[in-house]
């Protein structure tokens, strides 16, 4: 890394956030040579201080998502605090090896010669993060690019401004502004951002926004990652542990007010359990977050949804679908002054109401019944692929059939969430619902040009007896090394 003194912050400096974006970007593309050149030790040393500067700020962290929509904070530690530190630990673990050239064989007709792969860093890099979890969702994705040895500008949304306030003051202290900027606004902001030719764009949000981010990285020929999300099927068939599967089909739903990209969008119960599991959802809310309209709403374990124009769209999903025909199992209580919709399990759902054509970000909960597993496949077919699909069974085939029968982005059996918390296991979805893939290795790669190395030590090759011109001998040559080769 270069040790020349750093040039005045940008911060505050320019007459507008479009002059401070040109400035920024064209400091990091400037710098990005000094970047690319650092060593193991000096990007593990970025890395721990983003990780230090996450616990140290645990407070702060809390406070700010309290403050942004009432997150509890053993939620806050757990899903944002120790994520961030974990994905920080396991990057610091296994840097070495990622950076490591990577010797590949050698086919018979290159003899003499040897190959690698060498991953170097893409070059200044955007990351584009949601609300929903924002510390995890945007320094997760930079400890990867870090990593991987790239600058990076981050924009967070402006749904939180608590949480991002504190990742400013996090960023501005730990890092050069060449190297790591961060920039708030609101989508107009964002726009500017993607107007620049980033090397990369890292982007987590909806799927629509994402083709947004498509096009316009396409403009300057950009790569990008895009973890979108989808309604996630859950499937409960006839062999499960129901109150298991209640138990944590609840949790996952209803944690960060069903606020999820990966949480349970709709459940299909086999005819046979369906009734049971309603029962199990009801008592597994009472367990969770109180046994009374009042005592849930008065629940210091339940979060809000984020501001007025989401609770808005989740509660018109909500009262049409109950207009449509659908029943209230559980739930059903709302609050606009609070942004409060109690955790709300629905019943009787008719196919064609909105609730089950979008992907509800709530804590609505649909629970349909199905008689045959060809009704599943058949039902899931029809559907964008989508973030995340659990499966409560106890029957290996009924496992095997489902994997082997349907697409998604990740899959967790008789539980849910959870494979996003494996780093050894990539995270991203399929078609509508991501491209490309996040967490360990992956992210790493995500940001990296995988860049291949041929060698040849030097003499004669055969290759070149198949130089032209073509001759009756090189032509036989030909046919021989199509045939032996």
């Amino acid at each position: 890394m270069s040790t020349a003194p750093a040039p005045p912050r940008t911060n505050g400096s320019a007459s507008s956030p479009a002059d401070r974006i040109d400035r920024l970007f064209a400091a990091q593309r400037s710098h990005a040579p000094s970047v690319r050149a650092t060593d193991v030790a000096q990007r593990s040393a970025k890395i721990r201080r983003l990780r230090d500067a996450v616990y140290d700020r645990r407070d702060a962290i809390r406070q700010a998502m309290h403050e942004d929509f009432r997150r509890p904070a053993p939620e806050v530690d757990l899903t944002e605090v120790k994520s961030v530190a974990d994905e920080a630990t396991f990057a610091l673990d296994h840097l070495e090896d990622w950076m490591r050239e990577e010797a590949v064989p050698t086919p018979r007709l290159l003899l003499g010669t040897r190959s690698e792969i060498r991953y170097q860093p893409k070059g200044v890099v955007l990351i584009i993060s949601p609300w929903n979890y924002p510390f995890n969702l945007t320094l997760g994705p930079l400890v990867a690019a870090l990593a991987a040895g790239n600058c990076v500008m981050i924009k967070p949304s402006e749904y939180t401004p608590h949480s991002s306030a504190v990742m400013r003051e996090m960023i501005d202290d730990l890092y050069d502004d060449r190297e790591v900027a961060l920039v708030e606004g609101d989508a107009s902001v964002a726009q500017t951002l993607l107007d620049q030719p980033f090397d990369h764009i890292y982007f987590t949000g909806s799927p629509e926004v994402g083709s947004l981010v498509m096009q316009a990285a396409a403009k300057h020929h950009a790569s990008v990652t895009l973890e979108l999300g989808g309604k996630s099927p859950t499937i409960v068939d006839e062999t499960a542990d129901v109150d298991d599967a209640a138990s944590k089909i609840a949790w996952g739903k209803f944690t960060n007010c069903g606020q999820t990209c990966i949480a349970p969008d709709f459940v299909l119960a086999h005819d046979r359990v369906v009734d049971e599991l309603v029962d199990g959802l009801r008592a597994a809310i009472d367990r969770a977050y109180g046994d009374t309209p009042e005592a849930r709403r008065r629940s210091p374990d339940y979060a809000r949804i984020v501001n007025d124009k989401h609770f808005q769209r989740v509660h018109r999903l909500l009262s049409t679908a109950i207009d449509d025909g659908a029943t209230t199992a559980a739930g059903g209580v709302v609050d606009a002054a609070e942004r409060y919709i109690a955790p709300t399990v629905l019943t009787d759902v008719p196919p064609d109401t909105p609730l089950m054509q979008e992907e509800i970000f709530g804590p609505v909960l649909p629970v349909l019944s199905y008689r045959s597993v060809d009704d599943v496949l058949a039902d899931l077919r029809s559907r964008p692929n989508p973030l995340a699909l659990y499966l409560f069974t106890e029957s290996a085939a009924r496992e095997e059939r489902i994997l082997n029968e349907t697409s998604a982005g990740g899959t967790a059996i008789n539980d849910v969430l959870l494979h996003y918390m494996n780093p050894h296991l990539p995270f991203g979805g399929a078609g509508r619902s991501g491209i490309g893939h996040g967490h360990g290795l992956y992210a790493f790669r995500e940001f990296s040009h995988a860049r291949s190395v041929l060698r040849r030590s030097g003499g004669s090759s055969l290759m070149k007896q198949a130089y032209p011109p073509y001759t009756r001998w090189t032509k036989t040559l030909i046919n021989w090394v199509m045939k032996l080769f």
